[in-house]
């Protein structure tokens, strides 16, 4: 009867007792769809003349502290930190989902094809690919962003180079240790083409790690787009994004002008800490062997 009683209550202490990993997942959740909402709503508080908008500055004094009119102070151009904090989400969002995107779109079909098929093909993509992954991701960033210029898209494409790699090594691992299982070799039996085993029975058994490492690489790039900003290598001038900012702040923070720095700062922290902590609660999510041993 004790037997089944504790059996009992382990069942059931999973639903009433998240763990602390889960928890910190669901906080990272709060805090990224927090910042999702606000990158979404951002033009819409703007056309309803609640904000400014973040690219006028010659209507607005110069280093004006913290008060009821400017909730974040303005900044040396005179723009208001509070709109320009607010539209960096929406930047930042824009340059990391779309080299995220790309990463993935990239590594992941580099990562079946290699795993599945191997041979020269394999060694090759293996070569080319732990080649770019021993190069520090900001620095090959930096480098990129020299050739293809400022812009959105060419951010995103300076940042995605930098993951394809992980992308690449974690597909096809997954891919080389599933292939030789009973359903691919029994699909492979039936006459079933290179395609239609990729598509249909291996992607989908490959893919479970691709989320965490989406939502990790996307906080990484965050930090990687702040960095570019702060050399003036990322968005173009006017953009609103916050390693602009920062770098645009940065003289006048030894005489005392506080507010410019902290706010996008803050707000670049806070999103990658919710995009961490959302990555490494799906890690455990997807993981069932962590999920156990907590």
């Amino acid at each position: 009867m004790t037997s089944l009683r504790n059996n009992f209550l382990r069942l059931i202490r999973p639903a009433t007792r998240p763990n602390l990993s889960m928890q910190l997942m669901t906080v990272g959740a709060v805090i990224t769809g927090f910042f999702l909402l606000v990158a979404l709503l951002a033009p819409l508080l703007q056309s309803w003349g609640w904000i400014q908008s973040p690219t006028e500055s010659l209507i607005n004094p110069i280093h004006a502290e913290p008060s009821a009119r400017y909730w974040f102070g303005t900044s040396r151009q005179g723009y208001d930190v509070f709109s320009r904090t607010l539209f960096g989400s929406q930047a930042a969002w824009q340059v990391v989902i779309l080299a995220t995107a790309l990463s993935l779109l990239v590594g992941v079909p580099l990562g079946l094809v290699s795993g599945y098929l191997g041979g020269r093909l394999d060694r090759v993509l293996l070569f080319l690919m732990d080649t770019i992954y021993t190069l520090p991701g900001l620095l090959l960033s930096i480098t990129l962003a020299f050739v293809v210029g400022r812009g959105v898209i060419n951010a995103a494409i300076a940042l995605s180079i930098a993951y394809v790699p992980q992308y690449y090594r974690v597909v096809r691992n997954h891919t080389t240790s599933v292939k030789n299982e009973l359903f691919i070799e029994a699909a492979q039996a039936m006459g079933a083409s290179t395609w239609t085993v990729l598509t249909r029975y291996l992607l989908l058994n490959v893919i479970q790690s691709v989320p965490v490492l989406f939502t990790l690489n996307a906080a990484d790039a965050i930090l990687t787009l702040g960095g570019l900003g702060f050399l003036g290598l990322g968005l173009p001038e006017q953009t609103p994004e916050w390693g602009n900012d920062l770098r645009q702040a940065l003289e006048a923070l030894p005489t005392g002008i506080w507010w410019t720095t902290l706010f996008p700062g803050m707000a670049m922290t806070l999103m990658v800490v919710g995009l961490s902590l959302l990555g490494e609660g799906l890690n455990e999510f997807v993981n069932p062997k962590l999920r156990d041993k907590a």
